[in-house]
């Protein structure tokens, strides 16, 4: 009876690392070896299967660095399902809910709660769960004309009350379900867009996205509209426009890492090398801010990353791959001993600035060339392997390499291993691995890296599934503002 019960903790655990691993890498979008159909009818079974077989394990998935995209398709699966669950864990789904939206993008919510009201989820908690959140909004004024119609369909849903009069609800009220009634509004932001119909100084005081269509009604030249409405707009909406308005206050080491290295990626050759000192500078100063309390805590570090023709990624996803393995490249770089780390691309290249995606995937002789000891004849104290898993030159070596190094050569296991990859491959319901003793996460930002090496040991089969539900219950406690219990939340 121990033995049965065992192995089906044993496959909980896999089945379990295998949806963690999706959550992270899938988005439902085409990959460079797979279409939007695949990924997406891949991503339903996935969700379908750990939902109705280890619904808390599903529900405790909210606590770990899934995307955003997996997110809401996980609150909207709990709140779709809520008679399946027992009142407690109901009530744990609802903080982790509620945990959840309040860290997710608000149009990403505010699109949630579309899908919400057309699959027809309108029991009791759903509605007090949007409630709350609609409540904990610091300007719902800001949201109306930034997000309106999204706003306007959650307000329908939880039958919000917008009473009659001056005060700020009344006056979103007015603005969504009753526009031109008001002569005019006590909101700025309100009163902003009910004269940028007509007044084109009124629009660079709207929210960039929303101004974008009034500019383009008043005809107003786009060079001109950008730098009225800089002063205004996202960090991430000053990178988009930073070509065109070249302002100087743009803080590119301010952006998160992986952004920052889509951006960089997506300049031409001769910008990236004029500008060399300014971008591998603000690549540094955003992996040190990533690292944060881990930097200089990993000893002798060697990486292979991966610059195949594959890390293009896909028209939807474009570059992608290889803007992880860039960002990688620079944290592993912060997270290694002061001069401790040595980089490899599997192109040969080694200007890390300057890198495209190019040629077949040799991964097994970059791994045999990261082996080598370093300098002093020091062997590494890790090797982190950074590809989609596709090694083709020849196919196959790098799976071998590991195999015979790790039975031959390093049977003690002086040097960690861990192979993280970006892409999602949905026949296989997993990403790609490239060796069965290699643990292998999926990773979508770079800046998860200390928190996927962690879950990727758990995938090498030298801890059990207790450990892997302390550290589910680790992480659920954490997210939620707590102290883990004996009992946990997930067990």
């Amino acid at each position: 009876m121990r033995t049965s019960e065992n192995s089906a903790d044993l496959v909980a655990a896999e089945d379990v690392l295998l949806f963690a691993n999706a959550a992270i890498t899938a988005t439902g979008q085409r990959e460079f070896r797979s279409g939007a159909l695949d990924q997406q009818l891949s991503l339903d079974f996935l969700h379908t299967y750990v939902r109705v077989n280890y619904r808390r394990l599903y529900a405790a998935s909210l606590a770990l660095d899934i995307n955003d995209h997996n997110a809401a398709r996980i609150v909207l699966g709990l709140l779709a399902t809520a008679g399946e669950a027992s009142a407690e864990e109901r009530r744990t789904e609802g903080r982790l809910i509620a945990a959840r939206l309040a860290r997710l993008p608000p149009q990403r919510v505010y699109r949630l709660f579309g899908e919400v009201r057309r699959a027809g989820i309108n029991n009791r908690r759903t509605r007090a769960i949007m409630r709350d959140w609609l409540a904990a909004r610091p300007d719902l004024g800001h949201d109306a004309v930034k997000y309106r119609s999204g706003v306007k369909t959650a307000a329908r849903h939880v039958h919000l009350r917008c009473p009659q009069g001056a005060e700020p609800l009344a006056e979103v009220g007015a603005f969504l379900f009753r526009p031109g009634k008001l002569p005019r509004y006590e909101h700025p932001l309100l009163d902003a867009w009910r004269r940028a119909h007509y007044e084109q100084g009124a629009v660079a005081e709207l929210p960039f996205t929303v101004a974008e269509g009034f500019a383009a009604r008043h005809g107003m030249k786009r060079e001109v509209f950008l730098k009225r409405a800089a002063p205004r707009m996202t960090r991430l909406e000053r990178l988009r426009t930073h070509a065109v308005t070249q302002r100087p206050d743009v803080d590119l080491a301010a952006m998160p890492l992986t952004r920052l290295a889509l951006y960089v990626l997506a300049l031409p050759f001769e910008q990236r090398a004029a500008r060399r000192t300014e971008l591998t500078g603000a690549l540094r100063t955003a992996a040190r801010r990533a690292a944060g309390k881990h930097a200089g805590s990993w000893g002798r570090v060697h990486a292979v990353l991966d610059d195949s023709f594959s890390s293009s990624g896909s028209g939807q996803k474009r570059r992608r791959p290889l803007a992880v393995a860039l960002a990688c490249h620079h944290l592993l770089e912060v997270l290694a001993a002061p001069g401790a780390y040595r980089g490899l691309w599997t192109s040969g290249r080694g200007d890390a600035l300057l890198v495209r995606p190019w040629g077949p995937t040799p991964l097994g002789m970059r791994v045999l060339d990261a082996l080598e000891p370093g300098p002093g004849g020091a062997e590494p104290d890790r090797l982190v392997i950074v590809s989609d898993g596709w090694d083709n030159a020849p196919a196959g070596l790098a799976g071998e390499v590991l195999r015979v190094w790790r039975a031959r050569l390093d049977p003690g296991r002086r040097t960690a291993v861990v192979h993280v990859n970006p892409v999602y491959d949905a026949d296989g319901f997993d990403v790609r691995r490239l060796a069965v003793g290699v643990p292998t996460a999926g990773i979508r930002d770079a800046e998860d890296l200390p928190a996927l090496v962690e879950i990727a040991r758990f995938a090498e089969g030298r801890t059990g599934a207790a450990e892997l539900h302390a550290y589910l219950d680790r992480r659920v406690a954490l997210f939620l503002g707590e102290k883990a219990t004996e009992k946990g939340a997930v067990a």
